[in-house]
């Protein structure tokens, strides 16, 4: 660092002159004999940062320090090194000197559980194993893997990774990548989390086979998301709608080019993103970490609304089930010339799901607790924990919180935690609560049918829904898969329509209570054409029949549906509570319907 600051630190007086074109120019300044003029101020303060530098403590790399600070009897080093520095029994420090074996010695401690923490470089991740190997006597200790230095080679990284994540495994390590406080590196974990990616849609065509699922959509700075948020960053920066930094002042410190000199507007052309956050790493920390919050803010804006709109793109993924059970199939296309079928298949899948008991959700959580919460509507529980903030396209920033409960996690906005029925309790009822919920959920096998389209499926993607562009991989516990995209109940009449087929499969009460909740909402059978669809109204969502035959608004009501005259038009609806119930109904006499009706015309 000494050497840079004597070659780099800018001690050279400029000067700007204009050239025949009459555009302004800087260039170095010299004196009547040739020689360069140097700033006195800028050589000051550069030998003032020099000596200040050498004053300090030398910096001691990570793994002496993790050594230094847990000892010798409690961590397993599988590196390169002949030789480390130690601290003896007495703190005196001295040379170990490390013969050829100690690398098996120390993977063998941790292994056994002799050792409770283990460091290892690229020299010792190839060729071993670290893992919960269910055969070794540390199996009932979980791995977490931090990843201190991802490196810049996907490769390598792919095989540090493997280490600690390998079949017959009693539980999966859980990954963390280390990072400072200084915002700017993320930089540095987007480029191996986008390498990763590319490698494993080069490898095996997966994306998320390169990074194992460890890096989130939002590590990730140049995907797509990135580069949106970005543009949006520029023109709130324009508008000064951010508290970061002005317009002035960022072009001051990064020396980008935002601005049209003619128009004063922003440039068509803005710095893409790789440069930007170039230019950011020059920052001050505080600056620095300030604009990065409200970018990554932006990106998990952009990230949450498509997760939930079922267009996040992270590859495939897994519903692991405990059994699998085809329904019906129908095949839906025939390739002409190699025969191969895209099929839609009616699947039933039975699983368990996991719940986090209360001491583990205190292990993972404890120190983030905001609140020990109850739903006075359900009487479930929930653990609220501060989560990362988005912004909306105003660039005013909306607090989120996360909601975690025994089998599942969600984002809540402030003001919907506060509007909604959820309320704090003391943490002795919570525990009692939860710990209810969890045996409830443990002993408790769910049911759920689905559809998905199977088979050949790239000739034909773009007849297929929208809704949802997932590809899932639906496995059981003897190990056999399905691998293809999830009709949602709504998109059934679409693909019979694409692919001019009569459908077969009939939808259950509650998966057209689930399927009206897409934009146009669902046709109820035998009531065409009525639809079902969920509705704001009043600040409240509404399950409604919408072009509902008038003859029978009398009979509905009857069954427990309920009118409300808005805007000058009655409508009707179904109460929330008892939606499965009538749903069954209308369904059953809407095919008594049917069959009334066809009798009547055979009949004439």
């Amino acid at each position: 660092m000494i050497d840079y600051l004597k070659t780099a630190f800018p001690v050279r007086m400029m000067q700007v002159i204009k050239g025949n074109d009459d555009v302004e120019r800087s260039e170095l300044m010299i004196d009547a004999e040739g020689n360069p003029v140097f700033c006195q101020q800028a050589l000051a303060l550069r030998d003032e940062m020099i000596e200040e530098l050498c004053a300090l403590p030398p910096i001691g790399s990570a793994l002496d320090e993790i050594i230094r600070h847990f000892g010798t009897q409690a961590v397993a080093e599988v590196t390169g090194r002949s030789r480390r520095l130690v601290v003896d029994g007495n703190g005196r420090q001295k040379i170990e000197s490390r013969g050829s074996r100690s690398n098996l010695v120390e993977a063998e401690a941790f292994m056994s559980g002799a050792k409770q923490i283990l460091v290892f470089s690229d020299a010792g991740g190839t060729g071993r194993s670290y893992h919960a190997d269910r055969n070794c006597k540390s199996s009932d200790r979980r791995r977490i893997h931090f990843l201190l230095e991802p490196g810049w080679r996907a490769s390598n990284a792919i095989q540090g990774l493997g280490r600690s994540n390998r079949t017959n495994q009693a539980s999966a390590p859980i990954f963390r990548p280390v990072t400072t406080d200084c915002r700017g590196e993320r930089r540095f974990i987007s480029t191996i989390a986008r390498r990763l990616d590319s490698l494993g849609a080069l490898t095996r065509g997966q994306r998320q086979t390169g990074g194992q699922n460890l890096f989130d959509p939002a590590d990730n700075l140049e995907s797509d998301y990135a580069r949106d948020a970005l543009n949006q960053w520029y023109h709130l920066l324009y508008r000064g709608k951010l508290t970061s930094t002005s317009l002035s002042a960022f072009i001051a410190m990064t020396g980008l080019k935002l601005l049209d000199k003619e128009s004063g507007g922003l440039l068509d052309d803005l710095p893409p993103i790789q440069r930007w956050l170039n230019r950011l790493l020059a920052l001050r920390i505080e600056t620095q970490n300030a604009i990065f919050e409200e970018y990554m803010a932006l990106i998990q804006a952009r990230i949450d609304a498509a997760r939930e709109a079922g267009r996040l793109d992270v590859g495939v993924e897994t519903i692991q089930a405990e059994r699998v059970i085809l329904l019906d199939e129908q095949i839906l296309r025939r390739d002409p010339v190699t025969g191969a079928e895209t099929r839609l298949s009616r699947l039933e899948l039975h699983y368990r799901r996991r719940a986090t008991g209360f001491a583990q959700l205190i292990r993972q959580h404890g120190e983030e607790a905001a609140g020990w919460l109850r739903n006075g509507k359900s009487g479930r529980v929930a653990l609220q924990v501060t989560s990362w903030p988005i912004m909306d396209s105003e660039g005013e920033p909306i607090t989120m919180w996360g909601l975690v409960r025994p089998t599942g996690h969600e984002r809540i906005r402030d003001q919907a935690l506060l509007e909604s029925h959820w309320s704090p309790i003391g943490k002795a009822e919570f525990e009692t609560l939860w710990e209810a919920e969890v045996a409830e959920a443990r002993a408790k096998l769910d049911v759920e049918t689905i559809n998905m389209a199977t088979g050949l499926l790239l000739p034909v993607w773009n007849k297929l829904p929208d809704d949802d562009l997932r590809v899932w991989r639906v496995s059981d516990a003897d190990g056999s898969s399905i691998l293809g995209r999830i009709i949602s109940p709504s998109g059934l009449a679409k693909v019979a329509t694409a692919f001019s087929v009569s459908m077969k499969i009939a939808l259950s009460p509650s998966e057209l209570i689930v399927a009206a909740r897409s934009g146009e909402g669902v046709a109820i059978p035998g009531m065409e054409p009525a639809r079902l669809i969920w509705a704001f109204v009043n600040d409240s969502r509404r399950l409604e029949i919408r072009d509902y035959p008038a003859p029978r608004r009398e009979w509905l009501k009857s069954i427990g549906c309920f009118t409300e005259i808005i805007a000058y038009k009655t409508r009707l609806f179904i109460p929330a509570d008892r939606a499965t119930t009538i749903v069954e109904q209308i369904i059953r006499t809407g095919a008594e319907w049917g069959k009334l009706v066809a009798l009547s015309d055979k009949a004439a």
